[in-house]
C-alpha cells in the first residue's frame, strides 16, 4: 500500500490541491492524465507474483525495436527528401525532430524511451551471455542492441545520448562486479565498446553537426539569460540551446516565489508562466509559449513547496528500488528519468506519466517478489 501510494503520489497531489485551480474543466483534464498512476499499481502490484520481469523486458525491447524499424522504413519511403538531405549533410539538425514528429511524439520524449530500450537491450545481452544461451539468441540480441543504439543516435537528443552512455556503464560495471573474470571482462568490454564506438563514429562521420551541437550550439549566448530578444533571430540561433532553458527556469523560479506556499494550480502553470514572460518583456519566450522544461520547477510553480518534494519522492523511490535490489537496469532507469526531468517535464505528458508509472510498478513487483521470497525463506525451519 505504501509503494502504491508513492507511485500514485502525483495524482494524490493533484487531488489534494484541486481547489487551487481557476478552471474546473482544465483541473479535471490535468488530473485525468495522472489516473494511470492509480491503475498501474492496482493491477500490477496487485498481481506482483504473476510478473515475469525478464520475459516482459525481452518482449518490450524486441517489440519496441521492431516497431521503430517499421517507422524508420516508413520514414525512408514517405519522407525521402529528408533522408537525401541528411545523407548529403544538409540541415542535419532537423532529421531527429522530423522523424519523431512523423511518429507523433516529441523528440526528447521518444529518445527517452529509446534510451531505456537500448540500456535494457544491453542488459539482456549480458544476461544471455551469462546464461550461455544458444548462439543464435545471442546474435539476435546483439543485433537488437546495435539497432537500439542506432535509433538513439538517429533521434539525437543530448540528454538521451548522455543517459544511454551512463546507463551502459552502470549495467556493464554491475555485470562485471557480479561475475568478475578478467578474461571475460576484457572480451565483453571489447565487444560492447566496439559496437558502441563503431556506430557512434559512423554517425559522427555522416553527421559532423554533432560536434557543433554538443559544443558551441549548446552553450552559445549564455550571457543573454533572460534577454533572448537581444539576439538576432533567436528562433534560429537559440531555440534549443541551454540559454533558452535557463531563461525559462529563471522566470519559473521568480514566479514560483511569488505564489508560495501552494502555487498557482495545476491547470494554470503554463498560462501564468506565459503571462509572466509578457510582463517581463520576454517576447520570444511568450511567442512560443515555452513550458517550464524542468519537472521540479514545474511542480513548484503549480503546487508550491509540496510539488518538488513529491517529484523527488516519486523518482527517488525508483532509485531506492534499484539500490535495494542491486539491479543496475532499475538504477539506470532512475538516472535516466531523473536527469531527463531536469531539462524537461515528463510528468506533464501522458506518455511520460505512463512510461514511468508502468515501469515503476514493474520494478515494484520485482522488489515485492524478492521481499516475499526472503520472508518465506526466513520462516522455513
Amino acid at each position: 500500500m505504501i509503494l502504491s501510494g508513492i507511485i500514485a503520489s502525483p495524482f494524490l497531489l493533484e487531488l489534494v490541491l484541486f481547489w487551487n485551480n481557476d478552471s474546473l474543466a482544465q483541473g479535471l483534464k490535468s488530473i485525468e492524465k495522472t489516473t494511470a498512476l492509480v491503475l498501474f499499481p492496482l493491477f500490477i502490484l496487485g498481481n506482483y507474483q504473476r510478473i515475469s520481469f525478464l520475459k516482459l523486458l525481452r518482449y518490450y525491447v524486441n517489440g519496441t525495436t521492431l516497431v521503430v524499424i517499421v517507422f524508420t522504413l516508413r520514414f525512408v519511403f514517405v519522407f525521402p527528401e529528408y533522408v537525401t538531405k541528411y545523407w548529403h549533410g544538409v540541415h542535419l539538425w532537423e532529421m531527429g525532430y522530423v522523424f519523431a514528429n512523423s511518429i507523433g511524439i516529441h523528440a526528447p520524449a521518444l529518445n527517452m524511451h529509446l534510451a531505456f530500450v537500448s540500456i535494457a537491450a544491453l542488459y539482456l545481452l549480458l544476461q544471455s551471455w551469462q546464461m550461455r544461451k544458444d548462439k543464435s539468441v545471442v546474435f539476435l540480441t546483439s543485433i537488437v542492441f546495435a539497432c537500439s543504439f542506432f535509433f538513439v543516435l538517429l533521434v539525437n537528443t543530448r540528454m538521451a545520448l548522455f543517459n544511454v552512455l551512463v546507463g551502459y556503464l552502470f549495467v556493464v560495471f554491475s555485470f562485471f562486479l557480479a561475475h568478475f573474470n578478467l578474461k571475460k571482462m576484457i572480451l565483453y568490454s571489447l565487444c560492447i565498446g566496439g559496437v558502441v564506438v563503431g556506430i557512434f563514429m559512423l554517425f559522427v562521420q555522416k553527421n559532423p553537426y554533432m560536434k557543433e551541437k554538443y559544443s558551441s550550439v549548446t552553450f552559445a549566448y549564455m550571457d543573454k539569460v533572460g534577454k533572448l530578444d537581444e539576439i538576432d533571430h533567436p528562433e534560429i540561433k537559440v531555440f534549443n540551446s541551454l540559454v533558452t532553458r535557463v531563461s525559462i527556469w529563471k522566470s519559473a523560479w521568480e514566479l514560483s516565489l511569488q505564489h508560495l506556499p501552494f502555487g498557482v494550480g495545476s491547470s494554470d502553470g503554463k498560462p501564468e508562466l506565459v503571462k509572466y514572460f509578457k510582463q517581463t518583456h520576454q517576447h520570444f519566450l511568450a511567442k512560443y509559449a515555452f513550458p517550464t522544461h524542468n519537472q521540479f520547477l514545474d511542480f513548484l510553480l503549480k503546487f508550491g513547496v509540496l510539488g518538488p518534494l513529491v517529484v523527488l519522492l516519486y523518482i527517488g523511490t525508483i532509485g531506492y528500488l534499484g539500490i535495494d535490489l542491486k539491479n543496475a537496469l532499475i538504477f539506470s532507469f532512475f538516472f535516466l528519468f531523473f536527469t531527463s526531468n531536469l531539462t524537461d517535464d515528463f510528468l506533464l505528458r501522458f506518455d511520460g506519466i505512463t512510461f514511468s508509472g508502468f515501469w515503476f510498478s514493474i520494478f515494484g513487483s520485482l522488489w515485492l517478489q524478492q521481499k516475499n521470497t526472503v520472508r518465506i525463506a526466513s520462516l522455513e525451519p
